[in-house]
């Protein structure tokens, strides 16, 4: 669910993924299903959340935090690694940005999230035969991108 969230580029993915756990808890009595249907409803949760998260930074803004603030900031990593992972994430977030939203989350929840067609309909609200085209329009946008050199792996 993580890696779904940071690919929805979820400012405070910790945040969201402690919400969706809550909500989950709070609501577990109304859920009916098995093991597959449980992890579709967890992600449809996690995707509200989000976008939920979404919608406050909209309405309530915030401040960056200033240099001296971040200068006593705590352990610093591999420098290197760091950039190299942040380039391949900026590659990819190009790539979705291409996307409608509706595309960019069912690719999210097929490949991140490793829901099936009828998981992803059900956790944004669409058919199945909806959720296939979305996927199929999407997988076309990336591969389009790609051919024309916009974005490079």
């Amino acid at each position: 669910m993580e890696r779904y969230l940071r690919a929805r580029r979820v400012p405070d993915v910790e945040d969201v993924v402690g919400e969706t756990f809550v909500n989950v808890v709070r609501s577990i009595d109304g859920f009916e299903g098995n093991e597959t249907a449980f992890r579709g409803w967890v992600f449809a949760i996690a995707r509200n959340r989000a976008t939920d998260e979404r919608r406050r930074l909209i309405r309530h803004p915030s401040a960056p935090a200033s240099i001296e603030e971040l200068d006593g900031g705590g352990p610093r990593g591999d420098v290197e690694n760091e950039a190299m992972e942040g380039l391949a994430t900026d590659r990819i977030g190009r790539l979705l940005d291409t996307l409608t939203a509706d595309q960019r989350d069912v690719l999210l929840l097929r490949i991140i999230g490793g829901l099936t067609i009828d998981q992803v309909a059900a956790a944004v609200g669409r058919n199945a035969g909806a959720v296939k085209m979305l996927q199929a329009r999407g997988l076309a946008a990336i591969r389009r991108e790609i051919e024309r050199g916009a974005v490079t792996l």
